[in-house]
């Protein structure tokens, strides 16, 4: 029986300085993927999006290599998510539970196939965080509307808020491959079940939804806010010239009479 344990260390990490300092075996190198062979049946998975996966690593080991990856991550994460799965090995058996898969063998593409979506379970609950805190903080200033008809965001503000939703979603199309399946399951059947069943387990494509949902309000709200904030601007706008219209008026008024 073996453990995978996949841990966020940070928000992304830089794959290219990793790959030219670390000593262990390459299995695989993408540039946003590194698979690693530590020693006989231990593994190390490492992903651009700042997850860090390992198979068959004591604690102590993880605890080495986590703190050597951070030196190479960029952004801070106040809590590491984890997740973990148990691996069995079962002759002729291939299957995927809750919590356990059993594999035929200890293959190196089945087992990065297993710590590939356990990493991407640990990112949907870092981005499910998030969504979840931009959306609270869009319902406040949609609750203070209802209450006062007024909205209390600065442009500033707003602007800031805007640019945070929209990296929001660059960073989870460009790091999360959920619809994707890696190129070696469209050439051998074992791995191309083996990665479906595990994105079932994993809820993987549901959970993608719910975040993508979430987001799809957000800036919902945020247009509207916006919206808002153009009109009051715009309003602010011809009242100035209004006034300067006025004070034209007026003074060649004095000049004519004066």
């Amino acid at each position: 029986m073996y453990k995978v344990q996949s841990y966020q260390v940070a928000q992304g990490i830089n794959i290219k300085m990793v790959r030219a300092k670390l000593n262990y075996t390459l299995l695989f190198a993408e540039a946003d993927e590194l698979f690693y062979q530590i020693n006989d049946y231990q593994y190390l998975s490492i992903f651009q999006f700042g997850i860090v996966s390992f198979f068959n690593v004591s604690d102590t080991e993880i605890k080495t290599i986590k703190h050597q990856i951070k030196n190479f991550g960029r952004g801070h994460v106040k809590d590491s998510l984890t997740e973990d799965i148990v691996v069995k090995i079962t002759p002729n058996l291939l299957k995927v539970s809750f919590n356990a898969v059993e594999l035929p063998s200890l293959e190196d593409e089945m087992i990065r196939l297993v710590m590939l979506h356990t990493s991407q379970s640990v990112a949907l609950d870092r981005y499910s965080e998030i969504t979840e805190v931009l959306l609270d903080e869009a319902n406040v200033h949609s609750e203070e509307l209802e209450r006062s008809g007024r909205l209390k965001i600065s442009s500033k503000n707003l602007k800031k808020f805007i640019g945070k939703t929209l990296n929001l979603k660059n960073r989870i199309s460009e790091n999360l491959y959920i619809f994707d399946s890696p190129d070696v399951t469209w050439e051998d059947e074992q791995l191309a079940t083996l990665d479906y069943h595990l994105k079932q387990t994993f809820d993987l494509k549901n959970r993608y939804f719910a975040i993508e949902k979430r987001i799809t309000i957000i800036k919902e709200n945020l247009e509207l806010f916006k919206g808002i904030w153009d009109h009051r601007e715009s309003s602010t706008l011809e009242w100035i010239i209004i006034i300067l219209i006025v004070i034209e008026v007026i003074d060649m008024f004095v000049l004519k009479f004066f």
